[in-house]
């Protein structure tokens, strides 16, 4: 029975991957490209995609080497790129700490990605695993990424690609997980969308579009913090 549930876990967590392989194929091409023609070969894509593993960050990272920024700008420059991890982090620890010795991977590998299809679903099945399954889909979003960085920088050796307008392959991915958690919520519980919505637009307005991510994911969790009493509530009657 074990052994069952542990084939059961494994599908499970491969389905709900998937969507993210097709994105981290493109976007980790992408990368591969980018760190090529700055001079860097497929075994970097391999490590810095192994160890380094931020997404948005690493493509700052090529930027970065390519200028011979030094060690503390990169430090910084990748710390503000990357904060909001921590609020995503705050909504998933209690979940990863079921998972025992599986808890520090699964901070490390809570990419945008990761955590949409994370929260996309909030109950498994009986017969699922549910920590390790987390546990599972943060191994083989972290696999898609390191896949598509070796393709892509053994690619622009080859061939010359144009992968102008990739990255909003990754933007849809993030559109059909929200409306799917829309339309799976009923009542009061739809309202969470639309503020987090509310306060990103009013933050891209105040702040503009390259300074409204951090501050959009403060006054949201803020602003979710305050109406808890309403929507726990709204949970129970559900």
């Amino acid at each position: 029975m074990k052994d069952k549930n542990k084939i059961e876990t494994f599908k499970f967590a491969l389905k709900k991957s998937l969507p993210v392989l097709f994105g981290y194929l493109f976007l980790g091409s992408a990368f591969g490209i980018m760190l090529y023609d700055a001079g860097y070969n497929w075994i970097w894509a391999i490590f810095i995609s192994l160890f380094v593993y931020a997404g948005s960050g690493q493509f700052l990272l090529v930027s970065l080497l390519s200028s011979g920024a030094s060690l503390a700008t990169t430090a910084i420059m990748t710390l503000f790129i990357n904060s909001r991890h921590m609020f995503y982090g705050l909504s998933f620890i209690e979940k990863f700490k079921q998972g025992k010795w599986r808890y520090p991977f699964c901070i490390f590998g809570l990419t945008d990605e990761t955590y949409s299809v994370n929260t996309s679903f909030s109950t498994v099945p009986e017969n699922i695993n549910e920590p390790h399954a987390r546990f599972l889909i943060s191994i083989f979003d972290h696999c898609y990424w390191i896949i598509g960085s070796v393709i892509g920088s053994l690619a622009g050796q080859i061939i010359p690609l144009d992968f102008e307008g990739i990255d909003f392959s990754m933007t849809a991915l993030f559109v059909v997980i929200f409306i799917d958690l829309v339309r799976e919520h009923k009542g009061r519980l739809k309202s969470v969308g639309f503020i987090g919505i509310g306060c990103a637009v009013i933050c891209l307005i105040i702040f503009g579009a390259d300074r409204f991510l951090l501050p959009s994911l403060i006054v949201t969790v803020l602003a979710m913090t305050a109406g808890k009493p309403y929507f726990t509530k709204a949970k129970e009657e559900k």
